[in-house]
């Protein structure tokens, strides 16, 4: 067997696969070191895509298939540094934030890189975002299905429409002076054409002097957690962070010249598709095919067979709808090579449906958490043996460089995660501890099961108990009794859900993870507990 080592970046952790060790090399305890072949880099984001795009200057970068976005390396690189020197011509300065707002688009990656060449910190959401980091500038887009920004920012802002554009005054959100729509022009907005043509030759002399002093060790993203816990938190970003989480995903991909289009459905403002997706492009020359504004089963199949694409990124909950999709077998899925899966914990059968099914022989996992040690026990802080649960602690390049203007969090939670399952999701029922992904991996292996979801509610003698929420498979009935009778015999007793509860959906994060606290509380009340 082969041996995974795990290098983890803030956001994502991919599984390194490298040759089989020596007897000797093989860990004997859980602290382990991770490979040390990939020189780190230390570069800037706007140093590796100007190297990328000297290398492939006529090949595609981004191509937004629904709107019909086409931008080689070589234009992208020249849209990037207009779009740098426009924003420094708005008055924008480096150490500034700037946020994004809304589907993926073709804007978004634009001021992605264009912050980064500016110095600009790049934050994502609205409001509580705003003025948690202090957004200086905001950018989106008119609507996005029932979603009027601009009226949405009115709410919180009324004295946008009043504004001229750059000169916003605002009272709740004292930091915001500059919004910039990409689609039209709103009273206090620039459009984006403005934006773009606004930088002269002395903005570019200017952004030319200014990207002399950038350091790779500097912020440039605050990624604000998904929130599938509990309140959403801003972890910051180094160059040095992304750049190299960008370089090792590529190599883990193993993209060639003649494998080299990834099909990207994950929102942008998640770090499976702006790391995984972007940054790699600007490393590895990697082309990013986003096959709709947000995340469409049937959308990214045809993305996957129009576009020849050699990978797909995705979370676990994309993969189960696209395998769902009733007309899944029409489609040319022979180019896949491999991709990314990661998000949340993936099923075994899930995993063997995308392996064969999808041809994606090569697919890394990727575990991690928005935030980033050995495996320890969580009460004395020890290192504990292997093949032992516990808290995975990570150190390196991959580590934030904490939250954003929230230094007790950052000393408190400086980076957990645990890969049978989140610390916060574990289920103590009597004394025993229950990990909700085994329970999950198990019960997928029903075959009546879609997909399913396992949270601890209360309960007045056990203190808690395992709720079973179990979405069934289209044309398949199912009843409690069917899914306890599929349990006895195969797990632990006590691991047999006390509640099973039919459902046709999920809480979501904007990112399409599930927020177990949310699915827990509604639970509760549906069970009236």
């Amino acid at each position: 067997p082969s041996t995974f080592v795990l290098v983890i970046r803030f956001g994502i952790l991919c599984a390194l696969h490298t040759r089989r060790p020596a007897a000797s090399q093989r860990a004997t305890n859980s602290y382990v070191q991770g490979a040390v072949d990939i020189p780190l880099l230390n570069k800037t984001v706007g140093q590796c895509l100007d190297q990328t795009a000297e290398r492939f200057p006529d090949r595609e970068a981004f191509v937004f298939v629904r709107d019909g976005v086409r931008k080689t390396f070589a234009q992208f690189k020249e849209e990037v540094d207009q779009a740098a020197a426009g924003l420094l011509a708005l008055g924008l300065k480096k150490g500034d934030r700037l946020g994004m707002w809304g589907p993926n688009k073709y804007e978004w990656v634009l001021m992605q890189f264009a912050t980064a060449q500016a110095g600009i910190i790049l934050a994502r959401e609205l409001e509580f975002v705003i003025r948690k980091v202090g957004c200086k500038a905001l950018v989106f887009p008119t609507q996005f299905k029932s979603q009027k920004y601009y009226d949405i920012l009115k709410q919180s802002c009324p004295e946008l429409e009043n504004s001229s554009p750059g000169g916003i005054k605002s009272k709740r959100l004292p930091d915001l002076s500059v919004v910039i729509m990409v689609d039209s022009k709103l009273p206090g907005t620039f459009h984006m054409n403005e934006v773009m043509q606004a930088g002269d030759s002395s903005h570019v002399k200017q952004l030319r002097a200014l990207q002399q002093t950038l350091s790779c060790n500097e912020p440039i993203n605050i990624q604000f957690t998904s929130g599938t816990t509990g309140s959403p938190k801003g972890a910051t970003l180094s160059h040095r962070n992304i750049v190299n989480n960008g370089n090792i995903i590529g190599e883990r991909l193993g993209i060639t010249e003649q494998d080299y289009r990834v099909c990207l459905p994950a929102p942008l403002y998640h770090c499976l598709a702006s790391v995984g997706g972007c940054m790699v492009t600007a490393l590895h020359g990697s082309s990013c095919i986003f096959s709709a504004p947000s995340f469409e089963g049937k959308a990214t199949l045809e993305a996957v067979s129009q576009e020849k694409c050699s990978f797909l990124h995705g979370t676990p909950t994309m993969f189960i709808d696209m395998l769902s999709q009733p007309d899944f077998d029409s489609y040319d899925l022979s180019s896949l090579r491999g991709g990314i899966i990661a998000g949340s914990p993936v099923p075994p059968e899930i995993m063997k449906m995308i392996l064969t099914k999808m041809h994606m022989p090569e697919t890394v996992v990727a575990y991690g958490t928005t935030e980033n040690k050995v495996n320890r026990d969580p009460e004395t802080g020890k290192p504990l043996p292997l093949n032992t649960a516990g808290e995975l602690q990570i150190r390196g390049y991959c580590v934030m460089l904490g939250y954003w203007d929230d230094p007790d969090r950052t000393r408190e939670v400086h980076g957990y995660c645990r890969i049978i399952g989140r610390c916060k999701d574990m289920i103590i029922r009597g004394g025993e501890n229950i990990y909700p992904a085994e329970l999950e991996q198990f019960l997928h292996t029903h075959p009546k099961v879609e997909e399913v979801q396992v949270v601890g509610v209360k309960d007045s003698v056990m203190g808690e108990e395992i709720c079973a929420c179990i979405r069934v498979r289209a044309g398949q009935s199912c009843t409690v009794e069917d899914i306890k009778a599929f349990c006895k015999g195969k797990i632990s007793h006590f691991k047999i859900p006390r509640h099973v509860v039919f459902v046709s959906q999920y809480p979501l994060t904007v990112s399409g993870k599930v927020q177990k606290y949310k699915l827990r509380e509604q639970m509760e009340k549906h069970l009236q507990l």
